[in-house]
């Protein structure tokens, strides 16, 4: 009885929780690292290739539908299954095969691949470099690598992108960047054309001899260097003056864009255009050589410009997203997920399992002993209560559920102990105030019966009283019964309360008188409240019959009335000049056949009823009664009854 009933069972709860959750991760740990180990050959390299690959794939087409040949050669590649499914789930390749013979897919991908993720349009710049390098293959006289292989072959990395077959030579564009690639997306026909085209400027350089001096695919004219280069974009342009003979080897439909070119810079010159009305901008188009519209807005204006900027971004992303695949989900690897009912994971399955339930017994029988030990113990003390032992108490320790209970157990214990003491008692009290009026009666009878005393009307009244006070008696025992079983009825009408005073007053008078007590009322001519006459005449008289008994020749009992404009409430107050009661009195002055004088004569005392009646009355009528005494001083028991009798609820 330490610590809290409900921490402990907390802590039992997270012991066990703990427990099965260690011994859960161990077994996933243990299941799981072949597999780990087997992943992690992979090396970074061969994901990203497969990446690259992919999202190369998705720039240079619209669709998934012909990816299934690209994805088998990168399987064989890299010796890892390769997979890529939709953003709803539905497998779109796999290299493990398709329908319900492919094993399952990993649980989480192993990245996301968005074509749109390395593209950015920024102020009319096309940056695609790594992702859109020349398609097809061209040559003059030398056999040009293909820098992006149609899909299913290989990708060729960017410093790459424009190195000659044959030569230790690389090339430096002489013309201006482009907004679109002119040849990007060319179709068969478009391809042919252009090598045709490509082959021709070639051979009429060389006819002009012109040493070092190429055309390219897209009409530029290229210089041959000795110096190799790591990236074309990390270099300068060679400025070089090109005379007009070189510029008639180039034909003109090689710096024409490409019909895929001219529809997305049509789509995003649109975009662009509207984008830019509707910030209030207009924007002026302009036409090059190469077919391509190039948009342009007064570059004095920095506002302009910014919105310029936006919007030719945003145009960009919008007008390439039709000419790509959509995202997809990319899967690198089997699943080889432990399975801890197949092979041989039962076993350690089992094993774990066995173990924590061993390991959560043992808390729990331990922690459950130790928590139905003080139950254990109640038990045994209401068993002992039960058989007689009024005087069974628990030892408590401790504040917390278990020890309250304890405390309530003793408490209860004291209460039913009391209540034993309390009714042998009443039983002894009520054997005691019947017996002597029998005894008197009967003592009377057998004498007059054998003619010791004539029955003369002294005898006959000695009678008739003795009979009266058995009848009060009786009287005061079927009150309290009746309040204690809830059937006390009341009868309440508006009486005055004032007059109903000075009648008790009168009718105690005589025994006033005998005893040389002043018996005054001091109430105003009318006092109303809602009370039953009978009931509250009771009351009022046992405690004017109380005062009148204990006050001492030439003392004074005053009867005050009054009513309380604040709480609404009729005060009764009785107050005598008597000896006083002593504080240890006070609480139990209430209690049935408690007497403040244990000598039981009949010139201190009645029955010990009384006041407990007075108190069930009281309280019948909502009201309260309270004493108020000091030894020496006399007592005050003041009575309070609301004017009106609340309205019960419906």
């Amino acid at each position: 009885m330490r610590r809290s009933l409900f921490v402990r069972l907390l802590v039992l709860s997270l012991g066990v929780a703990v427990i099965s959750i260690t011994a859960t991760a161990w077994l996933t740990t243990q299941s799981t690292s072949q597999r780990l180990r087997g992943e992690f050959e992979r090396t970074l390299e061969a994901d990203s290739y497969v990446y690259q690959n992919l999202i190369a794939y998705a720039q240079s087409n619209d669709s998934w539908n012909d990816v299934g040949e690209l994805v088998g050669e990168l399987a064989r590649a890299t010796g890892s299954r390769v997979a890529l499914t939709g953003a709803d789930g539905q497998v779109l390749a796999d290299s493990a095969g398709s329908g319900g013979d492919a094993p399952p897919l990993p649980s989480t991908p192993t990245a996301e691949v968005d074509a749109m993720a390395p593209i950015s349009v920024m102020a009319g710049e096309f940056s695609m470099a790594s992702a859109v390098p020349f398609a097809g293959t061209w040559s003059s006289g030398l056999v040009a690598e293909e820098a992006t292989p149609p899909p299913g072959g290989e990708a060729t990395p960017l410093e790459e992108t424009i190195s000659i077959t044959g030569m230790d030579a690389s090339f430096v564009s002489l013309g201006a960047p482009m907004s679109t690639p002119l040849d990007w997306r060319l179709t068969k026909e478009e391809a042919r054309a252009r090598e045709r085209l490509v082959a021709d400027a070639n051979a009429c350089l060389q006819d002009l001899g012109s040493e070092g001096l190429i055309v390219s695919p897209d009409g530029a004219v290229l210089r041959a260097t000795t110096d190799t280069l790591t990236s074309v974009l990390d270099l300068p342009t060679e400025s070089t003056k090109v005379d007009d003979s070189v510029r008639g080897c180039v034909p003109p439909e090689l710096s024409e864009a490409s019909a895929a070119s001219k529809a997305l810079n049509a789509e995003q010159v649109r975009l662009t255009e509207q984008c830019l009305a509707d910030a209030g901008i207009v924007a002026l188009p302009t036409v090059a050589e190469t077919g391509l519209v190039q948009l342009s807005v007064d570059s004095g204006d920095e506002a302009q410009v910014d919105q310029f900027y936006d919007c030719s971004t945003m145009a960009g992303d919008q007008a390439m997203e039709p000419f790509l695949a959509d995202p997809a989900l990319l899967y690198i690897g089997s699943t080889d997920r432990f399975d801890a009912l197949s092979g041989d994971g039962w076993v350690r399955t089992v094993l774990t399992g066995l173990g924590v339930l061993a390991a959560a017994t043992g808390i729990t029988v331990f922690a459950g002993r130790r928590l139905s030990h003080p139950i254990r113990t109640l038990t045994e003390a209401a068993q002992r209560l039960a058989s007689g032992g009024r005087g069974t108490r628990v030892q408590v320790t401790g504040s917390d559920e278990v020890a309250r209970l304890g405390h309530a157990f003793n408490a209860m214990a004291s209460s039913i102990e009391e209540n034993e003491r309390q009714r042998k008692a009443m039983v002894s009290d009520i054997a005691h105030e019947l017996r002597t009026p029998l005894a008197n009666v009967r003592g009377y009878l057998e004498a007059a019966e054998d003619g010791v005393v004539p029955m003369d009307p002294q005898l006959v009244s000695s009678l008739l009283e003795e009979s009266t006070l058995l009848q009060r008696l009786i009287d005061d025992l079927q009150d309290l019964a009746l309040a204690d079983a809830g059937m006390l009825r009341m009868h309440r009408e508006t009486i005055d309360v004032a007059d109903l005073a000075r009648q008790v007053v009168a009718a105690h008078q005589p025994s006033a008188s005998a005893s040389q007590v002043e018996l005054v009322v001091a109430a105003p001519p009318s006092v109303e409240a809602d009370a039953d006459p009978v009931r509250l005449r009771q009351a009022l008289g046992n405690l004017v019959a109380n005062a009148v008994q204990y006050s001492g020749t030439g003392s004074t009992v005053l009867v005050r009335v009054s009513r309380d404009a604040v709480s609404d409430e009729v005060v009764l107050a009785v107050r005598d000049d008597g000896p006083g009661i002593a504080p240890e009195h006070l609480e139990h002055l209430f209690d049935r056949f408690y007497r403040t004088d244990t000598s039981r004569t009949r010139a201190t005392g009645g029955s010990g009823l009384g006041l407990a009646i007075t108190k069930h009355l009281v309280e019948a009528h909502d009201g309260s009664v309270t004493v108020s005494s000091m030894v020496g001083a006399g007592s005050t028991f003041t009575v309070r009854l609301p004017a009106h009798a609340p309205v019960p609820a419906t």
